[in-house]
């Protein structure tokens, strides 16, 4: 008793261009680190220029102004894209941590922005009565 099975089988293959999100990188220790980053940067960067005024008829020097808010808005700006390339790419998130890239951006963000929030802080309390209202938001920056 022999039988004869015929298969036919379909395929069907299909492309799309569908950006998928790695959101389980939210979900480790240096994803929420850069998330907690990037949201105090957010944060500092919003007081500082929302107080930061262009045009000024004392005779202080606002240089530590310009340089503290400078800082901010490049590091802010290189963490979100760093933190956006770990959450498109599932690759970027392990090959990046791999290389000494994160380290020294790290460690130059810290050095650049411990020197600007310093001076910053000396010059805010040193003018303390200039700055009159800013005082205590750019002195919540610098300490952030």
């Amino acid at each position: 008793m022999s039988h004869t099975v015929t298969v036919t089988r379909t395929t069907t293959t299909t492309t799309t261009s569908a950006i998928i999100l790695n959101t389980g990188y939210l979900k480790t220790w240096p994803g929420l680190l850069k998330l907690a980053q990037l949201i105090l940067g957010i944060v500092v960067v919003g007081l500082v220029s929302y107080y930061y005024k262009k045009y000024y008829y004392n005779n202080h020097n606002h240089t530590p102004e310009t340089f503290f808010l400078l800082m901010a808005v490049t590091f802010l700006t290189g963490t979100f894209l760093l933190l956006l390339s770990c959450l498109i790419s599932i690759s970027t998130a392990s090959i990046i941590s791999k290389t000494i890239y994160e380290v020294v951006y790290h460690g130059f963000a810290f050095v650049l922005y411990l020197a600007a929030s310093l001076t910053f802080i000396i010059e805010v309390n040193h003018w303390r009565r200039n700055y009159g209202q800013e005082y205590e938001p750019y002195f919540a920056a610098a300490i952030m």
